[in-house]
């Protein structure tokens, strides 16, 4: 007998058996946007590099820093295998559609394993590439500490931005018209809280990202605020975006959800890639 897809009412009996690709991609997209934050960030950041010489602006540096970020985030998202996962790359985002009711509890819970392995690797691959020019100050792991402000406003830049993306995927992916839209909206995003709310909490909206850059460099300065204000943020977004337009105004919790093959959450498949044959 041929292999079947599961049953819609199977997917949280065996998910590593069934979803295990998902859940590499997840590791894949996470890792590649540390390599690319890395590497972004040497090369505007560390003084052995010319181009951190010619740039010495350190506003415009961080604004080229935030538009390669925001620019490999979109590349993820439209990428083919980002389309099949959708492509979350962070917890914060899989707690949220996990309370949305948009993902299983299981499915999400190895989303978050996958996405924290897959960030730590890129650190380390970043590491093993770049060497002391990555480990060192003023790059030092592209760690997330708190800003010359202090404490609290940066807990408050991070419980800020978090909301926003949240918000904005919610709305831009659920509006039919411009879901499309919602890899370029949420890279551009990214590419403004890079440039504008870096100084305030290094930005990191994403507690396996600051994981991923803690471990290896022993740096665990204020760390409870990147583990608690993203998922916060985010939950918060989650809830005011369902009371103010229903449960049922999120469909899925892919950020871009065009496939030519059934979604493995919602089950529907949007963009078939040749027409349909008629049958006699």
């Amino acid at each position: 007998m041929g292999s079947r897809a599961p049953r819609r009412g199977a997917r949280s009996a065996a998910p590593l058996h069934f979803h295990w690709p998902e859940y590499l991609i997840e590791a894949w997209a996470l890792g590649s946007f540390m390599i690319s934050a890395g590497v972004f960030t040497a090369l505007l950041e560390s003084p052995r590099s010319w181009v951190a010489q010619a740039v010495v602006s350190p506003f415009l540096r961080r604004a080229l820093i935030g538009l390669a970020m925001g620019g490999t985030a979109a590349g993820i998202i439209y990428s083919p295998w980002g389309r099949r996962s959708g492509a979350h790359m962070n917890p914060a985002v899989t707690l949220t559609f996990l309370r949305l009711g948009k993902i299983p509890a299981a499915d999400a819970g190895l989303y978050i394993l996958f996405q924290t392995v897959g960030g730590l690797a890129g650190v380390l691959i970043t590491v093993a590439l770049l060497g002391s020019t990555f480990t060192v100050p003023p790059v030092h792991y592209v760690v997330t500490v708190p800003g010359p402000a202090g404490i609290l406003p940066a807990l408050a830049g991070e419980l800020t931005i978090a909301a926003i993306l949240m918000a904005m995927i919610l709305l831009v992916s659920n509006a039919p018209a411009i879901a499309h839209l919602t890899g370029l909206f949420s890279g551009l995003c990214i590419a403004a809280f890079v440039t504008f709310e870096a100084p305030l909490s290094g930005f990191g909206m994403n507690p396996a990202r600051t994981l991923a850059s803690a471990l290896p460099s022993g740096t665990w300065t204020a760390f409870w605020i990147y583990l608690f204000a993203p998922p916060a943020g985010m939950l918060l977004a989650g809830e005011a975006v369902r009371a103010a337009r229903g449960p049922a105004s999120v469909r899925c919790c892919k950020l871009h959800h065009r496939s030519s093959r059934p979604c493995l959450f919602c089950g529907q498949r949007d963009q078939p890639t040749e027409p349909a044959t008629p049958t006699s």
